[in-house]
């Protein structure tokens, strides 16, 4: 009698452990692999001048070419905005500038812009864009309006997420 229960303690140890890999392989899903031909970055937390706002966020790059011009095919960005203001007339903001090749070799950019005015709480956001040569990251808290200041977009330094090489 009392080695049986060593016996049945052995016994649910060892079956655990040839079930634990299945587990494993099962909880891995393919969006959860990254192919040779994709880039992954968990990047942040990045914060606003004062810890008035903070993002925090995942970068994939697909099909990098290395031709005449380094670029990536698509870039998806995720993430999260949380503005920490407790004043209803500040929010925090993510700020993407997107530089993608154009025609020819021309490398302009875009800014990508998420606001959020809710205290504590996160705003999730994700978008795609093509042809990516370089993402920069700019975090702002300032007054509730439709677009960034200049001074959010010019004053202080990007924070660089991804660059083709």
């Amino acid at each position: 009698m009392p080695i049986t229960r060593p016996l049945a303690v052995l016994a649910t140890v060892a079956a655990l452990v040839s079930i634990a890999p299945a587990a494993a392989q099962a909880a891995t899903t393919p969006s959860d692999t990254v192919s040779a031909s994709e880039t992954a970055r968990v990047w942040g937390p990045y914060y606003a001048p004062g810890k008035r706002a903070m993002t925090v966020g995942s970068l994939v790059a697909v099909g990098e070419d290395h031709g005449d011009l380094p670029t990536a095919d698509t870039v998806k960005i995720t993430g999260k905005l949380y503005d920490w203001t407790r004043d209803r007339s500040t929010c925090g903001w993510a700020v993407f500038r997107i530089t993608y090749k154009a025609n020819g070799n021309n490398l302009p950019h875009k800014h990508r812009s998420i606001r959020d005015c809710s205290y504590r709480t996160a705003k999730p956001y994700s978008f795609t864009h093509p042809d990516v040569y370089q993402v920069e990251l700019k975090v702002c808290a300032e007054g509730r309006a439709a677009k960034p200041s200049l001074n959010c977009l010019y004053a202080g330094t990007w924070k660089t997420l991804y660059l083709s090489k």
